[in-house]
């Protein structure tokens, strides 16, 4: 028994998987919905539904923290459901594993044992689950969460570790589409759940673009913003896009920056890094809070505990009142009291960024307020990009707005930044009436004629393009 209501869309979208895993041929469905609308609920049903038949479930995050949250909730969930054979736990049910790159040698080769032999019917992890020697007794579904963090390869290396060729339900799940999943959903045999509904009592966001450079006192204002929530009990974050040190974004947890080539200047100073700002917001506007630093380059076990002191919160004697940190917080992290967020050089951010970071704030009772702090002048692609952002929570509009900036992204091949399109003639928003026709007559005729044995032609170019390493993503998106 959950402890709370699912929503109808929740249900609705329940329904809808468990008629796919029902069926003969493998699921692969996207799950789109906004940050906070309660996808991981829905997954976790799905995951039950495969444990209960006698087979696994894996769920792929892109961070570490991300996977610890979800082992966390979905072990919370399940309760002694979630160790069963161990002591404490359920006859029934099964046991939840956590495989990360930072396990020590002897927990590794335990949890490995324990999903080799079936043990473990859920298993939660970041990338070391692509690892060879992570295999599964009996793999029936494979879940990817946020998996515009992940290429085609990485989930397709997942997918492809099971017995007898049999190949795993597949479920994505995404709150912004980006642009390649965008055409693969139209191109691609890709059913699609979409999510509408926020769980009750979640709060509205309200986002404002901060151009730091022409009004000076606007931030200035944000971190007597920041000051004022914290006095009220509240949290916040402040999210820069560099660790700092001269480090190259993308290490460990931390994203590469996204920014369009346009946008880019060489008289451009670096951007804004955690550990720079860190110590001046410290000994500056922030000096009256604790404040806690994030980033992909700290040890698993450092993350863990800033994590827990944030998420603890002002009431605990070592809580944290402000992170300041990468987008190591992009995904997943859920601390209900954050209602603020400042991104410092929102521009270097891509519109999907932005959409998860700001869903950081306002899981809880009150309203969360982001501040995309920028200093390109107006009119610029960069500002009026952040400037939809700010006019804008709706996902789908956004993915919209990303799809018609980065285009499509090589839909034949394993790709996934969009910057560049491999359409010649067809552009997927442009051109939308006619590809949905050209995809329902497709499928008309493959019902009709699964061989395409009247028409040896076409059979024969389908033939030749399956055989090309480009077309992989058919199988493997």
């Amino acid at each position: 028994m959950l402890p709370f209501e699912l929503t109808a869309g929740q249900l609705e979208v329940g329904r809808s998987i468990a008629e796919d895993m029902a069926r003969t041929h493998p699921m692969h469905r996207l799950l789109q919905g906004e940050v906070g609308s309660g996808k991981t609920v829905v997954a976790l049903r799905a995951m039950l539904t495969v444990v209960d038949d006698g087979g696994q479930a894996v769920l792929l995050a892109p961070t570490e923290v991300l996977a610890q949250q979800h082992h966390r909730s979905i072990t919370a969930m399940l309760g002694p459901l979630a160790e069963r054979g161990l002591l404490g736990g359920s006859d029934i049910g099964t046991r939840v594993a956590l495989v990360t790159g930072s396990l020590t040698a002897g927990r590794r080769r335990e949890v490995l044992l324990d999903i080799g032999v079936g043990d473990c019917g859920i298993v939660v992890g970041t990338h070391a689950l692509l690892e060879d020697r992570v295999q599964f007794f009996d793999l029936g579904l494979v879940v990817v969460d946020e998996q515009h963090r992940f290429g085609v390869e990485q989930r397709a290396a997942l997918a492809a570790k099971v017995r007898d060729d049999q190949r795993p339900h597949v479920l994505v799940m995404t709150a912004t589409p980006i642009p390649r999943t965008v055409a693969m959903t139209v191109f691609g045999d890709l059913e699609v759940s979409t999510l509408t509904e926020l769980p009750r009592g979640r709060a509205a966001i309200t986002s404002h673009v901060v151009p730091s450079l022409e009004r000076p006192a606007l931030l200035e204002r944000a971190w007597e913003r920041i000051a004022e929530e914290v006095s009220q009990g509240r949290q916040a974050f402040v999210v820069c896009p560099r660790i700092g040190d001269d480090v190259t974004p993308g290490v460990a947890d931390d994203e590469d920056l996204v920014a369009p080539a346009v946008d880019s200047s060489p008289d451009r100073r670096p951007p804004i890094a955690v550990l720079d700002i860190a110590p001046e917001l410290m000994a500056g506007p922030l000096s009256a809070v604790r404040v806690g630093v994030l980033h992909g380059r700290m040890s698993s076990d450092d993350k863990d505990e800033v994590m827990r002191r944030f998420t603890d919160g002002p009431s605990a004697p070592d809580g944290i009142d402000v992170l300041i940190a990468t987008t190591v917080v992009e995904v997943g992290v859920d601390v209900p009291n954050a209602t603020v967020m400042v991104v410092m050089d929102a521009d270097r951010f891509g519109v999907s960024q932005l959409h998860q970071l700001r869903g950081r704030i306002g899981r809880g009772q009150h309203s969360g307020l982001c501040l995309l702090v920028s200093e390109m002048p107006p009119g610029t692609p960069a500002r009026e990009r952040l400037d939809a952002v700010a006019s804008t929570v709706d996902g789908v509009e956004l993915s919209r707005l990303d799809l018609e900036q980065r285009r499509e992204g090589d839909v034949l091949g394993a790709s996934q930044s969009g910057r560049r399109s491999s359409l010649r003639m067809l552009a997927v928003l442009r051109d939308e009436d006619v590809i949905a026709a050209a995809r329902a007559e497709a499928t008309e005729l493959v019902a009709r004629d699964p061989l395409l044995s009247s028409l040896p032609t076409l059979a024969r170019a389908v033939a030749a393009l399956l055989d090309e390493d480009r077309a992989d993503y058919l199988e493997k998106s």
